[in-house]
This record gives C-alpha cells, sequence and structure tokens, in this order.
C-alpha cells in the first residue's frame, strides 16, 4: 500500500503556542485511521495543514503526494472534507446545495447532475433531494455533507467528527456509510472522533495525540498487545451469584494478575489461560456461571493507557 497522508515533524505554532508538536503521520490507501485526541490536542489544527487551509511553521506534508501548502488545489481536488459543523444554504434544496458545490469543482453540468443522483442515493436522501436544507435533522445533514464530500469523487476523506451530536440510530447509519465507501470504492479515510467506540467498530489503525504531540499509532491489537504485556489472557465472567470470598479465591488462582468489578460481572487480566481453574473453583463453591467470554483489550483502555502516559 502507497501512503495517502504523510507527514515528517509536521510543527504548526501560534505565537507561544505549539499547536503541533513534531507530528509523523502515516495513512495508508484504502484504510479507515481514527485520529484522537482531547479537546485541544491539535486534530483540527492538524486536518487544516493536511488540505492545505493554514500553512505549517516546519516539517513536511504529502498528500497524494502533493505539498498542501504550495499545491493546494490538486490536493482539494483529491481529498473531501467534513468540517464537524458544515455548512449549508438552508433556503435551497440538498439537491441544489450539490449541483452548487459541483460547479464549484468545475463538473459539466450534466456530469454533476448524474453524479448528484448517485450521491443522493448512496447517503440515502434520493426521496429528500427536493426539500430544503432547513427542514433537514443533524444526521441527514451530515449525511448531506459526505454526500457534497462524495460529488467530486475524491481518492480519500477526513471527516470531523461526523457522527456528534447524532442520535444512535443515526450514527449507525453513518458508520455502515463509511465502512461501504471504503469496501466499495476502496475510499480512504480519516476519521478524527471522541467516539471511541465507534472508532473501535470502523477503524484498522487509530493514532492518538496529545498536547500537539502523536503519542503512538498503529494497528488496534498491536496496541492492546502493548498495554497488556505480559497479561495476555482477559476474561469476561458474570455469576448467577457472587460469594462474598469469590474475589479472594480468584485472586488465589495462579495466573490471575488483576480483577476488576464491571456491571455484568467481573473481569480477569490473566498472565495466562486460567479457565480449567476458574470453572473448578466454581464448581466446588455451587456458583452458577452465565457467561465466561475471552475479551481484548478495548480502544477506551488502550487510550487511557496512553494518554494517562502523555
Amino acid at each position: 500500500m502507497s501512503a495517502v497522508v504523510e507527514t515528517q515533524n509536521l510543527t504548526k505554532r501560534y505565537h507561544d503556542k505549539l499547536a503541533v508538536n513534531a507530528l509523523n503521520l502515516t495513512v495508508q490507501e484504502g484504510e479507515i485511521f481514527g485520529f484522537l485526541g482531547p479537546n485541544g490536542a491539535g486534530k483540527t489544527t492538524t486536518i487544516l495543514m493536511l488540505i492545505g487551509l493554514t500553512e505549517p511553521t516546519s516539517g513536511r506534508v504529502a498528500v497524494c503526494g502533493f505539498d498542501p501548502s504550495h499545491e493546494s488545489l490538486e490536493v482539494k481536488s483529491r481529498v473531501g472534507y467534513l468540517p464537524e459543523n458544515p455548512g449549508f444554504y438552508e433556503d435551497i434544496s440538498a439537491r441544489e446545495n450539490l449541483l452548487y458545490m459541483a460547479r464549484l469543482n468545475h463538473i459539466p453540468e450534466d456530469e454533476a447532475r448524474r453524479r448528484m443522483s448517485q450521491v443522493l442515493e448512496q447517503v440515502e436522501l434520493s426521496g429528500d433531494g427536493r426539500r430544503l436544507v432547513r427542514e433537514f435533522s443533524r444526521g441527514m445533514k451530515q449525511r448531506l455533507g459526505i454526500a457534497e464530500v462524495l460529488v467530486k469523487q475524491p481518492r480519500a476523506i477526513i471527516l470531523d467528527e461526523p457522527t456528534l451530536g447524532i442520535d444512535p440510530d443515526g450514527a449507525i447509519r453513518i458508520l455502515e456509510l463509511i465502512k461501504s465507501l471504503n469496501r466499495e470504492r476502496n475510499l480512504t479515510v480519516l476519521l478524527s472522533s471522541h467516539q471511541l467506540q465507534q472508532v473501535q467498530e470502523i477503524c484498522s489503525r487509530v493514532g492518538i495525540i496529545v498536547r500537539g504531540k502523536m503519542i503512538v499509532q498503529g494497528h488496534m491489537d498491536e496496541l492492546g498487545r502493548a498495554i497488556l504485556k505480559e497479561r495476555q489472557w482477559n476474561f469476561l465472567v458474570e455469576l448467577a451469584g457472587v460469594a462474598n470470598s469469590i474475589e479472594n479465591d480468584l485472586r488465589a488462582i495462579n495466573g490471575v494478575d488483576e480483577i476488576e468489578k464491571r456491571h455484568q460481572g467481573l473481569f480477569l487480566r490473566c498472565t495466562r489461560d486460567v479457565r480449567p481453574e476458574l470453572l473448578s473453583l466454581l464448581t466446588r463453591r455451587n456458583l452458577q456461571l452465565l457467561q465466561l467470554r475471552s475479551e481484548d483489550p478495548t480502544l477506551e483502555e488502550i487510550y487511557l493507557k496512553y494518554f494517562r502516559e502523555a
């Protein structure tokens, strides 16, 4: 795979404030990359440098092989950007908004109308194309924003909090849309989001930025193994009833390293597979096992671990 986005020591200063600090970021062609970090971490500033809307103080950046600072039109013709709060002309229809965007990108009228119909169908707004945008819900506006991005048939898209403020059903529809675009068109996606569970569902790799510095990036299974270290086994245990001393008995099993109480039971972090001893213990204690499930680290655990270290 080739890199669609690649930065080397990318840095941005605003007077005395270091917004982005020597950032090294790589997004490979055809992947969905999760760009994570707290408010003020430098995510949006990084995105603006990637699409040529602000210039870096130092460092190098290439997007689709072009330098956004000097070849911004080349980048904009190949990359679509959906900001956190996309703007529309609310007193005209969704179709008219899309046609206007197509004209701005110098797409011929007949081709623009063909693409407009195609993208409205892709984002499930075919039946709402003639409605005024001011009548749209936030979720519909986000899908219209994705349609605007798709009109110019980009090679990659950058999405900044695409599900923020949207109800669960609307968020699921947007996530499914992103996955289908990636799968069917090999569309590269850089997704900036605070919704860790959503990122975990659709992203193969993630990068975590804190105070302008990339503290870690990689495949989630690799990052998960790194935080586990020698604790390679994780089990969720749910019982019909838990005796007062069951935790002490569990801690006495060789290999049980940590026990965490959760709403649905006990979460065990272990240095080896302790299931035989666990089942033997429950049988001796006459406790009914409702669920015993092996679990990998969640993205939330990965995020918090690296965030706290930073």
